[in-house]
C-alpha cells in the first residue's frame, strides 16, 4: 500500500476512487508480477519479438493479477482489519463495498482473460488457473496450514511460464526452467516477509510460518530458506544440459548469485532477527531480475 495513501488515511483525509482501486489491485505488486512475465516472454521470443503479443501479455497479465488481488481482499476483509499493514485497505475499512470490489475484480478478470486468449488458449487457461489457485485455494488455506505457502508459490511462478507460452504456444523446457526458478525463489522471499510481519499474521490467525512448540517462529526457518535457494542451482544445470545453455560467464554469475541468496538465508539461521529477515527480503528483490536477465 502506498505510503502517501496510508498517511492521508491515517490523518483522516479522503482519497480518490482511483487511489482506492490502486490499493485494491495492489498496483505495485501486480506490476512486479507482470515484470517477470514480460522478461520470460523476451527470453523466449528473442529476435521474433512481437509488440502485439507483448502488449496483450502486459495488460492481460496485469488485469488477471489485479483481479486476484481484489478478490483476495474481499475474502480476507475481516482479517485485514486485524492487521496494522492491511487495516486501511478499502474493503477492510468499509470505504469500498464488497459488491463494488467484486465488480471491479470481475471486469478486470474478464478483460485479462480475453486479452490472454487473443495470444493463445494455453496462456488464457493458465492465467485463469493462476487466478483460481490464488484467490480460492491459497487465500482460504493460509488460515489452516503452512502448506499454503507451497500452494501460493504455484500461481506466483506461473507468470514466467505464461510468458514463455505466449511465444511458444506450448510448455517447453525453457518455460519449466523459469517456472521452477521462480517457484523455489518464492519460499525465502515470502518467509522473510512473513517473519517481518509475524505479529500481524499471527494476530489474524494466518499460518504462514513453521512454528516451534512455544508458538514462536521455527528456529530453522533460515535453514529452510537456504535449502530452497540452493535447489535453484541443480535447476540451472538441468536447463544447461537440456539445451538452454548459458555462457560460461553467465552460468558462473547465476550460480554465484544463487549462493549469495543462499547465504542470506543461512544468515537468518545464524542470526535470527528482523535485520537478517529484512536483508533476505531485499536480496530476493534483486536476485530474480538478475537470474532472468542472465537468461535474457
Amino acid at each position: 500500500m502506498s505510503k502517501a495513501i496510508t498517511k492521508r488515511l491515517e490523518a483522516g483525509l479522503e482519497v480518490s476512487k482511483w487511489a482506492e482501486i490502486y490499493v485494491l489491485v495492489k498496483f505495485r505488486l501486480s506490476l512486479m508480477v507482470v515484470a517477470s512475465t514480460m522478461l520470460a516472454y523476451l527470453i523466449a521470443a528473442g529476435s521474433s519479438f512481437s509488440w502485439t503479443t507483448f502488449m496483450l501479455l502486459f495488460f492481460g497479465g496485469f488485469a488477471v493479477t489485479g483481479a486476484a488481488n481484489g478478490i483476495n481482499q474481499v475474502l480476507e476483509k475481516e482479517y485485514d482489519i486485524m492487521m496494522q499493514r492491511t487495516k486501511y485497505r478499502p474493503v477492510a475499512a468499509d470505504r469500498m463495498k464488497i459488491s463494488e470490489a467484486v465488480l471491479i475484480s470481475g471486469l478486470l478478470l474478464v478483460t485479462g482473460t480475453i486479452l490472454l486468449a487473443l495470444i493463445n488458449p494455453l496462456s488464457c487457461f493458465l492465467g485463469m488457473a493462476s487466478f483460481i489457485l490464488y484467490a480460492f485455494v491459497y487465500t482460504p488455506l493460509k488460515r489452516y496450514s503452512t502448506v499454503s505457502v507451497a500452494v501460493g508459490a504455484i500461481p506466483g511462478a506461473l507468470p514466467t511460464l505464461i510468458g514463455v507460452i505466449a511465444h511458444d504456444g506450448m510448455i517447453t523446457s525453457l518455460g519449466i526452467t523459469l517456472f521452477l526458478i521462480q517457484f523455489l525463489w518464492q519460499f525465502p522471499h515470502f518467509w522473510a516477509i512473513a517473519y517481518l510481519s509475524f505479529d500481524d499474521y499471527d494476530r489474524a490467525g494466518f499460518r504462514l510460518l513453521p512454528k516451534n512448540s512455544e508458538g514462536g517462529i521455527d528456529r530453522n526457518l533460515g535453514l529452510y530458506s537456504a535449502l530452497y535457494s540452493l535447489l535453484i542451482i541443480p535447476t540451472i544445470f538441468w536447463a544447461q544440459f537440456s539445451g538452454l545453455e548459458l555462457s560460461i560467464i553467465s552460468l558462473i554469475l547465476a550460480c554465484t548469485a544463487t549462493i549469495v541468496y543462499t547465504i542470506f538465508g543461512l544468515n537468518l539461521q545464524w542470526r535470527p532477527s528482523r535485520k537478517s529477515a529484512l536483508t533476505l527480503m531485499l536480496s530476493s528483490f534483486f536476485y530474480l531480475p538478475v537470474i532472468l536477465s542472465l537468461y535474457l
